[in-house]
């Protein structure tokens, strides 16, 4: 399977969807009436139409896609997971585990990633993803074994042949247990391997403008997993190179607990020390913060991965997620690790974020605002504007769900009931103009084959 070309047969009218949202209703922003459907053409959007006209691009009512049975989002964005974790779901010792505890535990089985598997699972996140709708995903990977020194090379090579988009994070571990730190000395890298190899993969991959493809950060794990010195270096590499900055902060209160303890303060007075408070940089999880703490995560523009069904699933607590908007930081929704997850769907995160914000905020979160942070909010997390939102220049990045499913009869606004009825799998995603998913089946993709290989792959890596 290899990368579609945008269209190159001429304009495509998206036509009189049964319902549509651009992304953007949520932000403030004005939202053009796009409810007689959307024109693409050469991998962009080029006209919105409005309710009951047709288009004025030439050409675009000749080619001609019936939308009335779908409701149109933007292709989501997933702005935190790790790919490679698909081959350790519902594992039973680390079932009922809060997070430290389910690192020690599955460190050990992570080391044992070669190249086959990693592929392996990261094609089926990928398919995931792109099934729910997804067409733009970050993914944090941070283990390189030896063998799998080119574990990033081997990421591009799956995110290019399912004709996706990514940010791919070079991640990092110094702090192996013999140092006070979490991991096996098996899975750290040292200093100077993972800079030159952060260089390495910034030159080879990483595609800058609108449209790109491929793009990279760079993201040491976590506060308690690397030295001060590579996060300062990071982010002096990052600088240089003019790249994004991505680790997990403030998930848990053993984070925060193991920062005092380790480097005499707390995550956000840490970040702030290493020259990671910026708007360059967003964070996974983002839980633990502190009013003060917030002010300032805001007043820099520093992005949040906000990731409700692993935060519930690991007990680790729930982002303020308005209150970090309200201070100026961009927040996104992540699906977070396919074991502690243990899915990768990212129109179920966007339901789990409504849900979790509505428990801490009221019910007058509006459906359309957790549609935002899975679409153009965090599209602004990973630095883009060209995705995440149906307007007019817009890449055409496209998810359209239909609503025949039992759960959806009886519902009455088709929007509202993407989340609120339950929505998990899009009928038809469109990536850079080009179909990527056909009547619910990724475009040619065997996942029966997929499932089979991926699965024997998973015993083999939990068995030893």
């Amino acid at each position: 399977m290899t990368l579609a070309r945008p269209f190159d047969d001429g304009p495509l009218w998206i036509a009189n969807p049964l319902g549509i949202t651009t992304g953007t209703e949520a932000s403030g922003e004005p939202a053009a009436d796009a409810r007689g459907g959307i024109v693409v053409d050469g991998g962009r959007i080029v006209e919105l139409v409005a309710h009951g006209a047709t288009p004025v691009t030439p050409g675009a009512a000749a080619r001609r896609f019936d939308a009335s049975r779908h409701v149109v989002t933007p292709g989501f964005v997933n702005t935190h997971h790790h790919f490679s974790q698909t081959l350790t779901r519902a594992w039973g010792p680390v079932a009922n585990a809060p997070l430290f505890p389910w690192l020690q535990r599955l460190y050990p089985v992570w080391a044992r990633l070669d190249e086959r598997s990693l592929r392996l699972a990261v094609d089926v996140a990928l398919a995931e993803l792109l099934l729910s709708g997804c067409t733009t995903a970050a993914d944090h990977h941070y283990v390189f074994p030896d063998g799998l020194e080119h574990g990033i090379d081997i990421e591009v090579e799956a995110v290019r042949a399912m004709g996706m988009r990514a940010t791919l994070t070079r991640g990092s571990m110094t702090l192996g247990e013999k140092d006070g730190g979490l991991p096996p000395q098996s899975t750290v890298q040292d200093h100077e391997v993972i800079l030159e190899d952060s260089r390495r993969v910034i030159e080879a991959y990483h595609e800058r403008g609108d449209g790109a493809q491929i793009q990279i950060a760079l993201a040491p794990c976590s506060p308690f997993s690397v030295t001060r010195e590579l996060m300062s270096d990071t982010a002096e590499l990052a600088r240089e190179q003019d790249v994004r900055l991505h680790t997990h902060l403030g998930e848990t209160i053993d984070e925060e607990r193991f920062c005092l303890e380790m480097f005499g303060q707390r995550p956000v007075d840490y970040l702030e020390s290493v020259g990671w408070l910026s708007d360059r940089s967003w964070l996974g999880h983002g839980i633990h913060f502190s009013d003060d703490e917030i002010a300032r995560l805001g007043a820099a523009g520093t992005g949040v991965a906000h990731c409700p069904s692993s935060n519930m699933r690991l007990a680790s607590g729930s982002a303020r997620v308005l209150e970090l908007e309200a201070a100026g930081s961009p927040v996104g929704i992540g699906v977070d690790g396919s074991a502690s997850n243990d899915r990768s769907s990212i129109i179920v995160e966007a339901r789990q974020a409504l849900l979790l914000q509505r428990l801490q905020y009221g019910a007058d979160v509006p459906v359309e605002r957790a549609l935002g942070w899975a679409t153009s909010g965090s599209a602004a997390v990973l630095g883009r504007r060209d995705i995440g939102r149906i307007e007019v220049g817009a890449q055409a990045d496209l998810a359209l769900f239909t609503l025949d499913d039992l759960r959806f009869s009886g519902a009455h606004d088709p929007v509202a009931a993407l989340l609120l009825c339950g929505a998990e799998k899009a009928d038809r995603v469109m990536v850079a103009g080009r179909w990527r998913v056909v009547d619910g089946r990724v475009e040619g993709l065997d996942v029966e084959q997929l499932i089979a290989h991926h699965s024997e792959a998973a015993r083999r890596l939990v068995n030893g």
